[in-house]
């Protein structure tokens, strides 16, 4: 166990955790020069083309360190945006320390301190890496005072490094056998094992890692899963070197997968403790903080037959990412589907693209909503998460609030300001962290950051601004449901909660976006946005007209207005038994605004 070292590598975005995951796997001889690729530890598709880190992978490596003895590094690279923080946090359990690396040239971003935080709550040993040392504009001694300032470490001893070029990567080897304690157990004590991560295989079943803490697992031994009470038999036994690599045996301080013919995906939850069935320990290993879902969305099947593959799908990707949620509902518009939570909006589009790409399906998602608190009037607090749940009398609603960490040039401080102010937010406090760079706080409302918060954020800052946020409770709002009514008759799927002052803009531009979409019926469609019973806005689709009087030439105008009001007449009539069919297009044309 003395030879053993667990750690992460956490940073902000693109600040080089994967090239450097690639480089040390170069340097220990884990992979050969026909094998090479870059982002070695990124599986998904989805994640090379996008060059982001979504699942957090570990890799086992060997090293001979130059007081000549041998090593074993299990490495974890962990993703760096905001909405998978989840991943990073259940990394950090499995680890005795951390590579906090930082960009030579940006400095410390708002990611780069929330993933510090991350690291001293689990009491870790932290080494600061100074990568991308390479640039032209890069400038070492400025990050090192912001480490000083900032993060109040020692940056005496921060690693300087190029990923890219491979230069340094030995002395961070070298700085993770010194500095980072060697893993604690023992490997007499019963079997303690946490679960960290599971995915579906089509010919294994349910694939578990876990990280052993006590106890030792060999292939053949009966486990018991103690959250579930689920006991299996454990078939194969492997370690990711950084394909799988079978072994018979597994200590404390080691990271393996194992198969056990699982079949049913509910018998395994991440964060629970696998122990021996014959030998169980007395104590289970604290699991994991329970993700709480930030962003609500609807997914419905486009071709109503793939209800059933749709819920088979999100069981599959449930167990590799425990931190989405959903459950069945209906809509009258859209026919069976699931609320789905998300921690964030990139979430949410991934988990939407991975259902699309791996399970072949073709969704509609509703627009993404928030989870408020209504206050009724005899005191009762109910949490809703869709609009259409909101009931007809309540006292108040209270909409979650976030706090915002933001790391900008100063040039674009008064964009900001503005920007926060349009949102609703208030600032809360501004200070320098470099001569040129400036980190602000600020709260503001949830429900308006997840429209296009971060899209006007980027904008208004050419790019060059970073933010993180955290749950900050919920506050009083003056909120309304805003309804679209499609002749006369509500569209489920079209309910809003906005902010009043917002109300009429908002519902104006949806139903003027509404009006190109709806085809045109053989009567006039209203089209309208209404709030309880005032409508705000409205816009008509008009009818499509025969010519009844083409066949009237000459003669009496009497003649004419007959048929004309015969005409009216039809269209009244059409009009009370006629019903709109909105078509796909609309609603997805609508969502996307």
């Amino acid at each position: 166990m003395d030879n053993i070292r667990n750690f992460s590598i956490i940073a902000h975005i693109d600040h080089g955790k994967s090239t450097l995951a690639d480089r040390i796997m170069d340097v220990t001889g884990a992979v050969s020069q026909r094998e090479k690729k870059e982002q070695m530890l990124d599986q998904m598709d989805i994640e090379r083309e996008r060059g982001i880190t979504i699942k957090a992978q570990t890799v086992r490596l060997n090293f001979k360190s130059k007081n000549g003895r041998d090593y074993i590094l299990n490495l974890i690279d962990t993703p760096g945006h905001v909405d998978f923080s989840y991943e990073v946090s259940r990394s950090l359990k499995a680890c005795e320390g951390v590579l906090l690396l930082v960009d030579a040239s940006q400095g410390i971003e708002a990611q780069t301190l929330a993933n510090m935080h991350l690291a001293t709550e689990q009491k870790l040993a932290v080494i600061p890496v100074i990568n991308k040392i390479d640039l032209p504009n890069a400038d070492p001694e400025m990050v090192r005072g912001q480490i000083e300032d900032v993060l109040c470490i020692d940056s005496s001893e921060a690693v300087l490094t190029s990923a890219k070029s491979g230069k340094g990567v030995v002395d961070v080897l070298e700085a993770v056998v010194e500095r980072i304690p060697p893993p604690k157990g023992d490997k007499d004590a019963p079997l303690k094992a946490l679960v960290l991560d599971s995915w579906y295989d089509t010919y294994r079943g349910v694939v578990v890692l876990a990280r052993i803490f006590d106890g030792t697992m060999t292939p053949m031994m009966k486990v018991l899963f103690v959250g579930t009470g689920a006991e299996h038999q454990v078939l194969q036994m492997g370690v990711f070197t950084p394909s799988g690599r079978e072994v018979q045996s597994a200590g404390p301080g080691e990271v393996v997968f194992f198969t056990a013919s699982i079949k049913t995906i509910e018998d395994t939850k991440i964060g629970d403790t696998v122990t021996g069935k014959d030998n169980p320990t007395k104590e289970p290993l604290p699991g994991f903080k329970e993700a709480r879902p930030m962003v609500f969305c609807g997914l419905y099947p486009i071709e109503g037959d793939n209800y059933d593959a749709l819920r088979e799908a999100l069981a599959k990707l449930h167990l590799n990412d425990s931190s989405f949620k959903y459950e069945p509902e209906t809509s009258s518009a859209l026919g069976f589907g699931f609320r789905c939570g998300f921690l964030g909006l990139l979430h949410m589009e991934i988990i939407q693209e991975r259902l699309e790409r791996e399970f072949n399906l073709n969704l509609i998602t509703t627009s993404p909503t928030v989870s408020y608190r209504v206050v009724m009037r005899g005191g009762e607090v109910r949490l809703i998460d869709n609009p259409n749940d909101l009931p007809e009398q309540y006292d108040f609603v209270e909409e979650p609030i976030i706090r915002a960490t933001i790391i900008t040039p100063d040039e674009y401080l008064g964009a900001i300001y503005s920007l926060i102010e349009e949102k609703r937010g208030v600032q809360e406090k501004t200070e320098y962290i470099s001569p040129t760079r400036v980190m602000l706080v600020a709260k503001l409302p949830l429900n308006e950051v997840v429209l296009d918060f971060f899209d006007k954020l980027k904008s208004a800052t050419k790019g060059y601004a970073s933010v993180d946020y955290e749950e900050a409770g919920y506050e009083r709002a003056d909120l309304v449901k805003l309804d679209i009514l499609v002749n006369e008759e509500p569209v489920d799927a079209l309910g809003f909660i906005v902010h009043k002052e917002k109300s009429y803009v908002f519902g104006r531009d949806i139903v003027s976006k509404m009006r190109e979409l709806i085809p045109r019926q053989m009567f006039d469609v209203a089209i309208q946005a209404a709030i309880g019973s005032k409508i705000i806005a409205r816009e008509t689709v008009k009818a499509l007209r025969k010519n009844v009087t083409a066949k009237c030439y000459g003669g009496d105008i009497t003649r004419k207005r007959k048929l004309l009001e015969k005409q009216k007449e039809g269209k009244k009539r059409m009009k009370q038994i006629g019903r709109v069919e909105i078509p796909q297009t609309a609603f997805l044309a609508v969502l996307k605004k």
